[in-house]
């Protein structure tokens, strides 16, 4: 993704320090890895903005781009691909020729967290991020969240109340300034072996998503 406004995303972001130790320790590590922020991927001006958690150790912070390399961006980016978004089954590092239509997607979290789990303080620190990039939406636009902390993120970034509307997978909401927030469990390895989130339901909820997207305003 090009010229990604700077208050986005800032590459160079280490104000989390256990992130940034985190992200040398794996850098060491694996020296081929990407190991920093990892920014939005797809247009600016999408309708359709997909929030997940963080970037995963051997997906997005190996490569470099959100979802790809790890067993969730298979599922996502196949799904997308069903439904027209995606222009190729799979993602496969920042340098193909993948791209989306109408649909970008960024995580709640840039850095790789120690066990695929952010503390809140460092959700709350890149919460600015995700501001400033939903800010940017257009109010006919469409948020899809990956999971309860995404969903959080999403409300946080949006100064709307937790109790008011709470996370589900397949809930639904208008939100104030005339944008939708659809959420689903995570696409993630766990959640799809345990069939606690199948390829229909995940399928249904981006069909959804993409639906309300494109309607004409």
């Amino acid at each position: 993704m090009k010229n990604i406004p700077k208050d986005w995303y800032n590459p160079q972001c280490r104000i989390c320090p256990r992130l940034s130790a985190h992200l040398t320790e794996i850098a060491t590590r694996y020296p081929t890895y990407h190991c920093r922020p990892v920014p939005p991927f797809g247009s600016t001006k999408a309708k359709l903005l997909i929030v997940g958690l963080a970037p995963g150790r051997h997906g997005a912070n190996a490569t470099g781009r959100v979802f790809t390399g790890d067993h969730a961006g298979i599922l996502l980016y196949e799904t997308l691909y069903e439904l027209g978004i995606a222009s190729q089954l799979r993602s496969t590092n920042a340098a193909d020729s993948m791209s989306l239509d109408n649909c970008r997607i960024t995580n709640a979290v840039k850095c790789l967290p120690p066990k695929n789990k952010p503390t809140a303080v460092e959700v709350a620190a890149c919460n600015q991020y995700l501001n400033a990039e939903l800010s940017a939406m257009t109010s006919a636009g469409v948020i899809v969240a990956l999971g309860g902390l995404a969903h959080n993120a999403v409300l946080k970034a949006l100064s709307l109340k937790i109790s008011e509307t709470p996370f589900g997978h397949g809930s639904e909401y208008r939100l104030p300034d005339g944008r939708t927030l659809i959420s689903s469990y995570h696409c993630s390895r766990y959640n799809t072996q345990t069939k606690r989130l199948t390829k229909v339901m995940f399928y249904e909820v981006l069909k959804r998503a993409f639906l309300l997207a494109t309607m004409p305003v």
